[in-house]
């Protein structure tokens, strides 16, 4: 009994929606999409060829996977939202029980031939999107989600406290702008919102805006439309403020420090040689960061050579101090080397016994020239000695005043730099 009426039921259930044209078989029937139709699958979806197709599309960034700086790309994942007028797929929703929307396969109705011309590499993020979405108004909409490497000019003038800006440009390599107008769907604040929302990632850069604009170029003496979208990003400075800008900073503040050490000693000149070392292998890390080709040094190079120059500089100051202070040491060291075997033999003659009055007269006057001798190598030699401290004393103030001078002119220098800097990495 009750299988009877299940019966009945779903008999009558099926005979009304044949009736009524309720199933999407019928609705792609009415469209002529169930038979391989090379209208629909082949040529641009117009009744006049002289009726341009109007595509609108939509680019999010979901993610950003790597910035090569030497290779001047750009690796992104991006979301790509197709839609176009197809005049052939319009239908009233009230012959079909209300319906107005339809999915159908890709290869059912012509879709646009769309590219990146800065791609060097385009591949699907996920699995490729097979169906499109069919509107009773006409409307086709349909995305994507890609894998883009793409070409990107990159200013590292600022490392790494830079913005970088890339272009994705959208256009049909094949149809001209009489044939395929291209426009956005949605403006610029509204793509940035949503990119930030649908952001997957949070390494290295961050996305700042997405900016819209149209062009056009001639291609083979045909105009085509462009739709470009600026992408800015920029790069998060931490981990190289940590790992490199800070140690040479330190290094800096070491070598200013090393102003207070004794020059007389090599313990300066030895700190010095190895904070310049220090620094040289902090420049071996930054030549692999940045690229060979770059336009302008960048600033961070700037920083790091006129660091490396000032404590070459300095290093060269301290060997000159040391060179005065030891010429110094040399200068009163040198005694003058007087001959006294004449005076001992004097002295020896004189403890000799007189044989006479008259000799004893003789021994005296002799002993009394032999005393102004020695009081006149006296003079000579004291008078000699003072004319070796004056000497080493100005040597001593000439390193002294040289050592002040390099000293002021260093930290004025130091001072001037880093000012400069910091106005240049963030005007």
């Amino acid at each position: 009994m009750h299988l009877g009426w299940l019966i009945f039921y779903l008999a009558s259930v099926g005979s009304a929606s044949a009736a009524g044209n309720c199933s999407y078989k019928a609705l792609l029937e009415h469209l002529g999409l169930g038979n391989d139709d090379i209208q629909m699958t082949s040529l641009r979806p117009v009744f006049k060829w002289e009726t341009p197709t109007f595509l609108f599309l939509d680019l999010f960034v979901t993610s950003i996977t790597e910035v090569n700086e030497k290779a001047q790309s750009l690796s992104t994942q991006v979301t790509i939202l197709h839609g176009w007028v197809n005049e052939f797929t319009v239908w009233n929703p009230d012959d079909f029980c209300g319906i107005t929307l339809c999915s159908v396969k890709k290869d059912m109705v012509w879709t646009p031939d769309i590219s990146i011309t800065e791609s060097i590499k385009t591949e699907f993020a996920t699995m490729e999107n097979q169906y499109v979405q069919l509107q009773n108004q006409g409307a086709v909409v349909t995305s994507n989600t890609f894998a883009v490497t793409t070409a990107c000019k990159l200013n590292l003038h600022q490392f790494p406290f830079d913005v970088q800006s890339c272009t994705f440009t959208l256009q049909s390599p094949i149809h001209s702008s009489k044939e395929l107008v291209i426009s956005p769907f949605s403006d610029a604040s509204f793509l940035t919102l949503s990119s930030k929302k649908a952001f997957q990632t949070q390494g290295e850069w961050e996305l700042l805006s997405i900016n819209t604009s149209k062009a056009n170029v001639t291609t083979l003496g045909e105009p085509q439309d462009q739709l470009i979208y600026k992408i800015t990003v920029k790069r998060r400075p931490l981990l190289y403020v940590i790992n490199f800008l800070m140690p040479v900073f330190y290094f800096l503040i070491l070598d200013l420090a090393s102003l207070f050490m004794d020059s007389a000693g090599g313990e300066k000149l030895g700190f010095k040689v190895t904070l310049l070392l220090s620094i040289s292998v902090l420049l071996l890390l930054l030549q692999d960061m940045l690229p060979s080709t770059a336009s302008d040094i960048p600033l961070i190079g700037v920083y790091c050579v006129v660091i490396f120059t000032l404590m070459g500089i300095s290093v060269l100051e301290t060997i000159l101090v040391n060179f005065l202070i030891a010429k110094g040491n040399r200068t009163i060291s040198v005694k003058p080397m007087e001959s006294s075997s004449a005076l001992s033999d004097a002295v020896k003659d004189t403890k000799s016994p007189p044989d006479s009055e008259t000799d004893r007269h003789e021994e005296r006057l002799y002993a009394l020239d032999l005393l102004k001798q020695i009081l006149v190598e006296l003079q000579a030699a004291a008078t000699h000695q003072n004319q070796q401290e004056r000497k080493y004393l100005s040597w001593t103030r000439v390193a002294t005043i040289v050592d002040v001078i390099f000293n002021f002119l260093y930290v004025t220098t130091v001072i001037v730099f880093l000012i400069m800097l910091f106005k240049a990495w963030f005007p």
